[in-house]
């Protein structure tokens, strides 16, 4: 009889019951009925052409054949355990956390990354927080912003540009444009204006956003101007769906840099990890 009409997935079952003597613990254990415990038992029976248990009134008891192959099959069974578990902890998952405002620039890196190490995986949480507790948040690494942040990796400053959607590639005056805002407040394009010795209007229409992407979003489809992240909008200008109708930029004092919990235990990973992102 061919090896492959081994019912293995009746050999936990039989290694349980054997361990209880008891069906209704053992159906417990394995959260299956009695019925299915006893017909994955009957089967491995069937294949080894003899009983592994003998059936009292009083309860289950091993035969002596199950008895002699009871030790046999409960090393092999924990050998292949072991041998997926070291398989499976073999696959590398990097938690990476992230603003949602640094997706432009991060998903063509994460792509990047996809191809260079095949084996690693990036389980992404994207999230409006700029910051990261690894003592209180399950991840390995993080993508941090703001201008109180000094440790890990500098990513890129922060460098503000009014951009707009190709659509108004030859408009001719900017006056009557609405500005979209990346905050709720109008800290961005205040920070931009003053700047300007050259450029003066007054902010009459305006949009506000919960984050830069979407007010980058709206620039593309073309609801208004926006006053957005340079190195954020590098890839959409190159593609052209956005131009700068201004060449002046400012930078804000805030940063993106990564931290890395170096608490985790997949140093390797995180090690590929952080090369590939600073690279690129």
């Amino acid at each position: 009889m061919s090896y492959r009409t081994l019912p293995l997935n009746a050999i936990d079952a039989f290694l349980v019951t054997a361990r209880h003597l008891n069906l209704t613990h053992a159906a417990k254990e394995l959260c299956l009925t009695q019925g299915a415990v006893s017909r994955k038992i009957a089967s491995l029976e069937d294949w080894f052409g003899f009983p592994l248990f003998e059936r009292h009134a009083r309860g289950l008891h091993l035969s002596p054949q199950g008895s002699a192959l009871l030790p046999e099959l409960r090393a092999a069974f924990e050998h292949l355990l072991t041998v997926a578990g070291q398989a499976r902890a073999q696959q590398t998952v990097v938690r990476l956390k992230a603003p949602t405002c640094a997706m432009r620039w991060l998903v063509p890196r994460l792509l990047h990354l996809e191809r260079e190490y095949p084996d690693l995986q990036i389980a992404l949480t994207t999230t409006t927080d700029h910051g990261v507790n690894f003592k209180t948040e399950p991840f390995d690494a993080a993508i941090v912003f703001g201008t109180h942040f000094s440790a890990g990796d500098l990513l890129f400053e922060e460098t503000l540009t009014p951009v707009l959607g190709a659509m108004f590639n030859n408009q001719s005056t900017l006056d009557n444009l609405t500005l979209l805002h990346p905050t709720r407040d109008k800290t961005d394009w205040s920070l931009w204006l003053a700047k300007q010795d050259s450029v003066q209007f007054v902010m009459k229409k305006n949009q506000h956003f919960d984050t830069m992407d979407l007010a980058i979003t709206a620039a593309i489809q073309g609801l208004g101007m926006a006053i957005a992240d340079a190195t954020l909008v590098a890839e959409d200008i190159r593609a052209g769906r956005l131009f700068r109708p201004y060449s002046a930029c400012v930078k804000t004092g805030a940063s993106y840099r990564l931290v890395i919990n170096e608490s985790r235990n997949n140093a390797s990973g995180l090690a590929a990890f952080r090369d590939g992102l600073l690279a690129g």
